[in-house]
């Protein structure tokens, strides 16, 4: 391999300079997203990469679109990605000419402490150096990178097994969702109710009463509606009963929050997404004063992955496959004890307008950052070591070739065009 012959400063100034560029074409991308099909189709796609931030799933989807007008994927939607080492890994490898899509993975670096309950108190270690004796030592997230991933369709090799996805007819539920997303209600301390109607609770589907901790859903729907309504109110629950009032005041967020949650558990699981009604995102994204829109579009994004990641983790139901190959069978989550954690305790990779792909940090819980890890690192059951050393996201050689790959510039993007709509199994 050619020697890298470019100094530290200028290899910081070019890949300064992608990152640069990435947030710029994610900022387009979220500024694209207008209309209510817009957004369910963003939040279809994501159920599908539900092992990719929502940020990044956005740069995959603008890139493959790019891919596939310019004649180098034959499929206009991806469907499997992958790192360039987890192809191999699989019995794959990329073919020659084939760009990767870049999305923004984590650079870490050690960090110590005496008080590891005390979050000020960590320091970062020099390289090589080591831990003070009684130090405790952690990985910490210091900055991104770009990586690259590449669709199955840009790969040659062994075929991918094709793992059971549900089907199901007009109407019905799929099995044992129901009583999954009951459970998770009684663990949160409420009670469900069956009502005979909408005349007997407002005229709605469904409704979570905060002072009485209840929650009442319609008896005259069918299994689908039914379960879609629960999982409505299983999104309030998760995500506002901590702070209800708030959610109260920015009501028009907080429910698209929670019809977006529902949106993807069900698409999770094969269910009709057009059945979702959500106000059109140039509205609902332009209602918090002070904020910018495309930051709004962003953090609710991340607020609504976290919850309904979580959720369909405590599910023991059988679930489309995550899009990324490596990734186990989703009914395995279905043995896990924790209770379903909220988005303040979950906190996205958006923040400050950085996106990172969370699949680098823990394979188990996506959405598993390492700022939590560090306040509760009892919640990481797998391992976090184990989980950063397997996002086969970090060849150097691939890295070095790829950092000189010029920028592609990002079209205007018209959602609709890139995504058919969804549709019920």
């Amino acid at each position: 391999m050619r020697r890298d012959t470019r100094t530290l400063e200028e290899r910081i100034a070019e890949r300064t300079a992608k990152i640069d560029a990435l947030q710029q074409t994610l900022t387009e991308a979220v500024e694209s997203l207008v209309t209510s099909e817009d957004w369910i189709r963003a939040l279809t796609f994501a159920a599908r990469f539900r092992s990719r931030s929502f940020s990044n799933t956005l740069l995959i989807w603008v890139q493959h679109s790019i891919a596939h007008a310019e004649g180098r994927v034959p499929d206009p939607m991806p469907t499997r990605v992958a790192g360039f080492q987890q192809w191999r890994q699989l019995g794959r490898h990329v073919m020659k000419g084939q760009s990767g899509y870049q999305i923004l993975a984590p650079v870490t670096a050690r960090v110590a402490s005496l008080q590891p309950d005390n979050p000020d108190s960590w320091r970062r270690l020099a390289s090589g150096e080591k831990p003070a004796r009684g130090e405790v030592v952690r990985s910490r997230m210091v900055g991104v990178k770009p990586a690259y991933v590449w669709d199955v369709s840009q790969t040659d090799g062994k075929p991918i097994p094709e793992l059971p996805a549900p089907r199901l007819l007009t109407g019905q539920a799929p099995a044992g969702l129901w009583d999954g997303l009951a459970q998770i209600i009684a663990e949160h301390g409420f009670t469900l109710h069956d009502t005979p109607d909408a005349a007997s609770i407002g005229g709605a589907n469904g409704v979570t009463h905060w002072i009485n901790r209840t929650v009442h859903v319609r008896l005259d729907l069918d299994d689908a509606a039914r379960c879609r309504t629960l999982a409505h109110e299983v999104g309030h629950i998760v995500l506002h009963a901590d702070d209800h009032q708030a959610a109260a005041e920015h009501r028009d967020i907080a429910e698209v929050e929670a019809e977006s949650v529902a949106l993807m558990i069900a698409a999770a699981h094969g269910m009709d997404a057009t059945q979702y009604t959500i106000p059109y995102v140039s509205a609902w994204a332009a209602s918090r004063p002070g904020q910018d829109p495309v930051q709004t579009v962003q953090s609710t994004a991340g607020r609504v992955r976290a919850a309904a990641l979580g959720i369909l983790d405590r599910l023991d139901t059988l679930q489309i496959a995550d899009s990324t190959p490596s990734s186990p069978d989703h009914r395995i989550a279905s043995t896990a004890s924790a209770p379903v954690s909220t988005a303040a305790d979950q906190p996205d990779t958006d923040s400050d307008r950085i996106a990172v792909d969370n699949s680098a940090w823990c394979r188990k819980e996506p959405n598993l950052l390492e700022a939590t890890i560090l306040r509760n690192p009892g919640r990481c059951r797998r391992g976090y070591a184990a989980c950063t050393r397997t996002s086969g996201l970090t060849d150097t050689n691939l890295e070095q070739r790829e950092l000189k790959r010029p920028n592609r510039a990002a079209p205007h993007i018209q959602w609709g065009a890139l995504m058919p709509p969804p549709s019920g199994q």
